[in-house]
Formats: C-alpha cells, sequence, structure tokens
C-alpha cells in the first residue's frame, strides 16, 4: 500500500480526493467539521514537501435535489461554503474554483505555487462524477501530477473522482492519504487478523441492512450481539411475542436460517432478554421494562433493558477485539439511550483493558461522541457505507484502483 509517505510532493500538484460532505446549518455554517479535519495531515504532508494541493469532494446529491425549476440549487450545495472554514483551519488563504473541469478551475490548477491550495467546486454538479466517465474523470487527472485518495466514506463508489481518476496516473504517482491508509489498516486488521476472542455488536433498524454483513462474520466472529430495532426480527423469529416493535416479516425465515447456521459452526448469537418498552415512538411515551419473550400488543421495544445491558456487557469485556456497527436503541432519545450509552460504556472499558476497539457506521460514531468515549476507543472510521461493504467481504472500488 502506497501512502503520501513515499512520495515527495516538491514542486507537484497533489489532486487530492477528499470527503467535505460536511452538514450545515440554516445559515451554511459547518455544524461538524469531523471530515474536514481527517483531511489536514494529508494536506500538510504535501504543502511541507513544497508541492501545491488541488481538492476534490462531493456534496450531498444536488443531481438528485433539483429546485422546482429542475436547476441545481447551487447555493444549497456549493463548496463554497466550505472555503473560510479550511482557511481558518490551515490559517491562509484557500482559492476556489466555481467549476471542477471548467477552464477557469484549470488555469487556476496550472498556475498554483508551491504551498498554495485550490479547492474545486461540487464534483456532483456534474452527470459524469456518479456515472463513472471516463472523460469527466480525465478532465479531473488534468488538475494534478499525484493523485490521492483520502476520502474512504467514498471508497465503495466507482465514481469519477473516487475510482476512475486513478486510471490517468502511473503507479507511482497514485497514493493512499493518511486517513485512507489508516481506514483500510484498521478495518484489515479486525477482518483479517484479529485477536480472539472476537465480538461484532451490531445495531440499527433493519435486518435487511445488516445482513450480508451478519453473514460474512460468521466466517470470523465468536459472538455476535444483536440490539437495535433489528433484533425484534430475530426475537419473532424464535416465537415470541415482540407487540409492536420494528419487524420485517420478510426477514424471519432469514434470520431462522443465520442463527442456525451460528449453531453449527459454534458462534454465539446473543440477542436482548429485555428491553425499555413504549407505547409510541415518543420520547414523552408511557414506559416500562418488558421481557422480550411477552412485549404487550400496542406496545413497542425503543432500547435494549438492563438484563440485556448485563448479558451483553460481560461478552464484551471478555473479548479481544470488538467491532460496534449501531445503536442498541433510539438513542437520540433521552428516553431510549441508555442502552447504546452502556455498551459504549463497556467497549471503553474492555479497550482500557487492552481489547482492540472499531467504531463505524453514522449512529455508531454519532453514539461514542455524544457521550464523549470517542477517544477512549482505539478507532473510530469515518466511513459509514464503505465500512459496511468492506465487512460484507466486498472490494472497494476506491482502495482496488490504488492497489
Amino acid at each position: 500500500m502506497q501512502t503520501v509517505d513515499s512520495i515527495n510532493f516538491k514542486n507537484k500538484r497533489a489532486l487530492i480526493r477528499v470527503d467535505f460532505n460536511v452538514p450545515f446549518d440554516k445559515s451554511f455554517q459547518i455544524t461538524d467539521d469531523t471530515r474536514i479535519r481527517a483531511a489536514l495531515p494529508t494536506i500538510q504532508k504535501v504543502l511541507k514537501d513544497g508541492g501545491s494541493v488541488v481538492l476534490m469532494s462531493h456534496l450531498g446529491r444536488p443531481l438528485k435535489k433539483l429546485k422546482e425549476d429542475g436547476t441545481i440549487d447551487t447555493e444549497k450545495f456549493t463548496l463554497k461554503h466550505v472555503v473560510k472554514h479550511l482557511s481558518i483551519l490551515m490559517k491562509k488563504d484557500i482559492l476556489f474554483a466555481d467549476d471542477c473541469i471548467n477552464t477557469n478551475s484549470q488555469s487556476l490548477s496550472n498556475n498554483l505555487k508551491p504551498g498554495q491550495i485550490l479547492l474545486l467546486e461540487n464534483t456532483r454538479f456534474h452527470k459524469g462524477e456518479e456515472k463513472g466517465d471516463e472523460t469527466f474523470a480525465a478532465q479531473l487527472a488534468h488538475h494534478g501530477d499525484v493523485y490521492v485518495n483520502d476520502a474512504f466514506g467514498s471508497a465503495h463508489r466507482a465514481h469519477a473522482s473516487t475510482t476512475i481518476v486513478a486510471k490517468h496516473f502511473s503507479k507511482e504517482n497514485k497514493c493512499f492519504g493518511y486517513l485512507m491508509a489508516s481506514e483500510v489498516e484498521n478495518a484489515y486488521k479486525v477482518l483479517h487478523n484479529c485477536e480472539k476472542p472476537f465480538t461484532a455488536i451490531l445495531g440499527g433498524a433493519k435486518v435487511s441492512d445488516k445482513i450480508l454483513i451478519i453473514e460474512n462474520l460468521l466466517n470470523i466472529a465468536d459472538n455476535i450481539i444483536i440490539g437495535g430495532g433489528m433484533a425484534y426480527t430475530f426475537i419473532k423469529a424464535i416465537n415470541f411475542n415482540v407487540g409492536n416493535s420494528l419487524v420485517e416479516e420478510d426477514m424471519i425465515d432469514v434470520a431462522i436460517a443465520v442463527m442456525q447456521k451460528a449453531k453449527e459452526k459454534g458462534i454465539s448469537i446473543l440477542l436482548p432478554d429485555d428491553s425499555i418498552i413504549a407505547d409510541k415512538f415518543d420520547n414523552d411515551a408511557n414506559v416500562k421494562i418488558s421481557s422480550n419473550a411477552t412485549i404487550p400488543s400496542g406496545w413497542m421495544g425503543l432500547d435494549i433493558g438492563h438484563e440485556a445491558i448485563q448479558d451483553f456487557t460481560k461478552v464484551i469485556q471478555s473479548s479481544k477485539t470488538i467491532l460496534w456497527n449501531g445503536p442498541m436503541g433510539v438513542f437520540e432519545m433521552e428516553n431510549f439511550q441508555n442502552g447504546t450509552k452502556s455498551i459504549a460504556v463497556a467497549v471503553a472499558h474492555a479497550t482500557q483493558d487492552g481489547a482492540f476497539s472499531l467504531v463505524g457506521g453514522g449512529d455508531s460514531v454519532a453514539a461514542v461522541n455524544k457521550f464523549g468515549l470517542n477517544d477512549k476507543v482505539s478507532y473510530v472510521s469515518t466511513g459509514g457505507g464503505a465500512l459496511l461493504e468492506f465487512f460484507e467481504g466486498k472490494t472497494l472500488p476506491g482502495v482496488a484502483a490504488l492497489m
């Protein structure tokens, strides 16, 4: 794996694919700059060598959310809103191109001096980006002498700027940025070189969203903890009454097959014994604790209960490798956050005791950040869909393009 440490960027333009797909408030102020900060070490390395930087990124899905007149909402999706904040972080002026492939952008990149940074406009303003168009990729490639991919969150997309553009650079002139390399190394460690026992904690709403990762983890994990809304499909599959809890009826047979396969392989699948249940999906709903065998009609499970927390914590604390993807309940609501918070604390304690823990997926990352535990786990991934597909056993196009 070639990284930016393998290249001297003196007098070279580094075309860096970053992930600046950040959230804004109504005044277009950035509300979470984690992704921008994650890209800074790679940018700084190029500048320290004496090179210049051309940054390209997507922001949202502008072609899917056109204005009523059928045109792109450039004000909502322009990367120009990132310029001021990036300038503050880098402590220098940032040049901005109002397009990513027009003559003005090409002129700006051709005339960059060492130490300068140019940010290109949203690559998704062009249809060729998501289509992985060869011509569009070739036009992007003109902006750099070296291609650097530091956007792991988009590595599962065979888009022009994440994958196809790499074809236009020789092997010695394309590489991983620090973030991308770190993401791949940590994910690979869990998937292919983990210390046992290995426990995977999977949550979220739907089995259908996680079935591929569950099936792949049956080949590596010792324990698979299942929480969140998806747990109730498994619980119903063993003929328990789950009341009005979220259930994917068409996934019940799949859940049965997964549990049978796990049993044959000697892998423990842990389901919550109890839940915090509510009479409606609302933080102000009536709430009580119930065994998952007998959730009353009209009530739904919105968080794991105390017994489940104790059972799951015991397994987590005896683990040497931990993967966590997905919350245990509706943690955005204060009355249903205890399960997710307790699991976050258990993972942090296990890490302190020597386990390697990787937390990935937007909600899991949001949870460890919310509870102030992001620096208490081994690694927090920036890749949601990309990390999920990696653990499903799929080849990520953005990674393969640089190998």
